[in-house]
């Protein structure tokens, strides 16, 4: 197998290095040893498990990528996990140059987004939570949402999303789950959700005091109207290796659809899960 290509956006950021840090280790992906950065990170470098990948600073991020596409010898892919102001231009860029990208980072106009990709000529995978289990429960609330409507009528939902101090947006997966939730007969609006950013909230909530930088719990509470019925969801996750090895998995797909492809093309995480 070649291996693949990748260029990180989004370094020093916390969800990027730890990435960079699993394809470090992986003999299937070549690290590009240049990387896109914010525009308000001062440092020009960073260094990964004795890697130092440079920094391209948003002004440079065309000029780059647009020489990468002419003179380097393979394709790449951009796996993108910058700060949510970016999605959407990041994204306008990659499609301007038919690079493939992942784009795990939240945030920005979703619709847009997707059809930005569709309008190109690339592809990509976009996906709120490269957690392939969370995403493999979403689905089947998603089923339930489908084929049992208003299942859930007259019910109450309370959903909780607890991240670390840094994530900026409420959590896409929680937002998603709104809709689905919605259609088994519950009456809820994305703005109720409630989102945890304090750190003495989330010691007493019990999240380990070493996964405080890096987590990601959340609670879906339904209770019958009068009190005597109640279901709880709750996935927990400490860290953030299973988003890299979903992230992995994502462009591992992608690898597979580049030379298939002669339209823009969004996929998903349940496109990855399914393999198609």
């Amino acid at each position: 197998m070649e291996k693949i290509y990748v260029v990180l956006a989004g370094l020093p950021g916390k969800m990027a290095t730890v990435t960079v840090s699993h394809l470090l280790k992986d003999e299937r992906f070549n690290v590009i040893q240049k990387a896109l950065t914010g525009p308000d990170i001062s440092e020009s470098s960073v260094t990964i498990d004795g890697t130092e990948i440079l920094l391209v600073k948003p002004e440079d991020h065309e000029s780059f990528l647009s020489e990468m596409k002419v003179n380097f010898l393979y394709d790449f892919i951009v796996i993108d996990y910058s700060h949510l102001s970016a999605v959407n231009c990041n994204a306008e860029l990659y499609c301007k140059l038919d690079i493939p990208f992942v784009m795990g980072t939240t945030g920005g106009d979703r619709a847009i987004l997707k059809k930005t990709v569709e309008n190109s000529n690339t592809c990509a995978v976009i996906a709120p939570n490269m957690a392939k289990q969370i995403v493999g429960f979403q689905a089947m609330v998603e089923y339930a949402s489908i084929n049992f409507p208003n299942l859930f009528d007259g019910y109450s939902l309370e959903i909780t999303e607890s991240h670390q101090k840094a994530k900026a947006d409420t959590s896409g997966t929680a937002k998603s789950m709104v809709g689905y939730f919605k259609k088994l007969g519950v009456f809820f609006e994305i703005s109720q959700i409630k989102k945890i950013r304090n750190r003495f909230v989330q010691i007493l909530k019990g999240i380990p005091f070493k996964s405080l930088k890096g987590h990601g719990w959340h609670t879906y509470k339904l209770k019958s109207e009068d009190g005597s019925v109640l279901f709880k969801f709750t996935h927990n996750v400490n860290g953030r290796d299973v988003y890299v090895l979903g992230t992995i998995d994502a462009v591992l797909f992608l690898s597979g659809k580049i030379e298939l492809m002669t339209i823009g093309k969004c996929f998903s995480m349940i496109d990855v899960l399914k393999g198609k």
